[in-house]
């Protein structure tokens, strides 16, 4: 209950059937390893506990019939039953403890668990994921704090086609005798999504022009080739203005005199440390590895730079 665990993820693929496969919405909140026992820890993807945003979800121990528990999901923040990503955005930059508890009651959020790893003393990830998955019926009591996330199976097809009518980001395949591989990357899972979206490092920014000349114009974008960092394009869309006002702050803070990359076009370019994660929706990634027509979607604390890779989806 005290180790840091990594969670297992997935590879992207496009629907398919198959009896060897269940299928499950694939969330759009925060990747969760939740160790649930006398205190809550919340793990995320970096490693970090940030269980003290989320003052509601100390009770979730009232919920989960057991001494002590490891589960795996997501902390999403529900909007008329389906995530909102940008309510979830302001709880997870949220540091000022007032302003926690007032989010807590007016946006609450919920624990969408998807798998247990470890139940009373007993670990449970060399078992089949259709077991882990029965034993975390048997011991969850839904309640507003934590929920449990359905599946179905063998029609992948058909259930990507209402997780798109949905408006949701995507599905994830799992197969069903799959055992839980702890900080690998698994063709056992695998993700498709909605729409085509990279997670990239925030390079550095370009100025900003009329209105938001106080504020940066543009991201400047890299993502890892292999072990080189790469540049892959400027995104300048997407944003609404809270966003970027947020972002100018952090960014500025941020600036550096190196460069990360060199770039193939020249612009201005106020470089920052490559510490950040942002998702951009795009319609191709072209033969010279440069994003066409990005959209800013948001971005991604509890993902670390070297996780932005080109050639893993």
């Amino acid at each position: 209950m005290e180790r840091k665990i990594r969670p297992m993820l997935a590879y992207s693929s496009d629907p398919f059937d198959s009896e060897e496969f269940i299928w499950e919405p694939k969330w759009d909140g925060t990747r969760t390893i939740a160790f649930v026992g006398e205190k809550l820890r919340l793990q995320n993807r970096r490693l970090i506990d940030f269980a003290y945003r989320y003052p509601e979800l100390s009770k979730i121990k009232e919920d989960v019939e057991a001494k002590e528990a490891i589960l795996d999901g997501e902390v999403v923040v529900l909007s008329q039953g389906k995530p909102d990503f940008r309510k979830l955005q302001m709880r997870e930059h949220m540091g000022d403890e007032l302003r926690i508890e007032l989010l807590s009651q007016v946006m609450p959020a919920t624990f969408m668990a998807f798998d247990l790893l470890y139940l009373d003393g007993k670990p449970l990830v060399d078992i089949p994921l259709e077991e882990r998955k029965a034993k975390l019926m048997e011991i969850v009591r839904e309640s507003p704090r934590i929920l449990i996330s359905r599946h179905v199976e063998t029609y992948g097809k058909r259930y990507f086609e209402g997780i798109v009518r949905m408006g949701l980001e995507g599905a994830m395949a799992k197969r069903k005798l799959s055992t839980y591989q702890m900080g690998k990357r698994s063709r056992d899972w695998l993700k498709v999504k909605n729409l085509k979206t990279m997670d990239c490092v925030i390079l550095g920014y370009t100025p900003g022009e009329g209105w938001h000349e106080q504020y940066f114009g543009a991201l400047v974008l890299g993502a890892y080739k292999g072990d080189e960092l790469v540049y892959v394009g400027r995104v300048g869309t997407g944003f609404d203005e809270e966003t970027v006002k947020l972002m100018t702050d952090m960014l500025r803070k941020m600036e550096t005199h190196e460069k990360a990359v060199e770039l193939s076009e020249p612009f201005e370019v106020r470089w920052v440390r490559p510490e950040l994660v942002c998702e951009v929706k795009f319609l191709e990634l072209t033969h010279d590895l440069k994003l066409r027509a990005p959209s800013f979607m948001r971005l991604r604390d509890e993902k670390a730079p070297d996780e932005c890779r080109i050639d893993e989806g």
